[in-house]
């Protein structure tokens, strides 16, 4: 049967024609701060009726659980928004912060190890029109995706697509196709750097946990200093009092 005007055809489970296909489903299921650098250089892809999006992911940042005091699972807490944070990794976790913008996470780790990754920037490559008509008609093309904010109203992300299956529903990442691994962007391009706006976490906030691609030119915020050491240990569990988290909410 055709479809009905107005509507589209969803892509096969998974497959995008001409752009790539998913990652398996372990690759999400591992700590957040192996996931967040291997996104990088993978390709993050939205359909709707109005036509399709797709951008190289090139700036993300890693928030590692309850210990972890910048994250909105730190202490614990779990409350109807975060909930889907505490789900297997690969599906979306999508906020609405400040009132005036939509951030998209992806979640990582196994069922009850409430972490993500945000996605905080994206280098357009794909339905560049439909997102400056979304965004403006004088942003540049490298800034169309900069900012997790705007990230967001470029591909047209909303709370509707929460808990979204990034390898099969309308909302998806994606591995290059042609890319020879998981991971296309060699670790001597990825820049390791402290995470925006999270200075209320203490120690926390001085962990090199946002990662972005050397050089480009949609990375929302060029690292002052990087720091390549990732195998460094997180600030102690005690130095985290867990029983309040904090009460300031930044986009992550």
């Amino acid at each position: 049967m055709p479809a009905r005007r107005g509507t589209r055809r969803a892509p096969p489970p998974g497959i995008v024609r001409g752009l790539g296909s998913p990652p398996p489903a372990r690759f999400f299921r591992r700590p957040a701060l192996v996931v967040a650098p291997e996104l990088l250089g993978l390709v993050l892809w939205r359909g709707s009726p109005e036509g399709d999006v797709a951008g190289r992911i090139v700036e993300v940042e890693a928030y590692c659980g309850p210990d972890d005091l910048a994250a909105h699972s730190a202490g614990g807490r779990r409350t109807a928004r975060t909930e889907v944070m505490y789900a297997a990794g690969g599906v979306a976790y999508v906020y609405f912060v400040y009132g005036i913008h939509h951030c998209v996470n992806v979640v990582a780790s196994v069922e009850d190890r409430p972490q993500a990754v945000l996605l905080r920037a994206v280098e357009p490559i794909a339905g560049l029109e439909l997102m400056r008509a979304r965004r403006g008609a004088r942003v540049p093309d490298a800034a169309l995706a900069r900012g997790p904010g705007n990230l967001a109203c470029a591909f047209g992300i909303d709370r509707a697509l929460n808990g979204a299956d990034l390898r099969s529903s309308a909302l998806r990442i994606l591995v290059p196709r042609g890319a020879r691994a998981e991971t296309p962007v060699a670790p001597g391009d990825v820049v390791a750097s402290p995470r925006i706006g999270v200075d209320y976490a203490g120690e926390w906030a001085a962990r090199p946990w946002r990662f972005s691609v050397r050089g480009n030119a949609s990375v929302s915020r060029p690292p002052r200093t990087a720091s390549p050491d990732l195998s460094a240990p997180a600030p102690s569990a005690r130095s985290a009092p867990r029983s309040r988290p904090p009460g300031r909410s930044a986009p992550r």
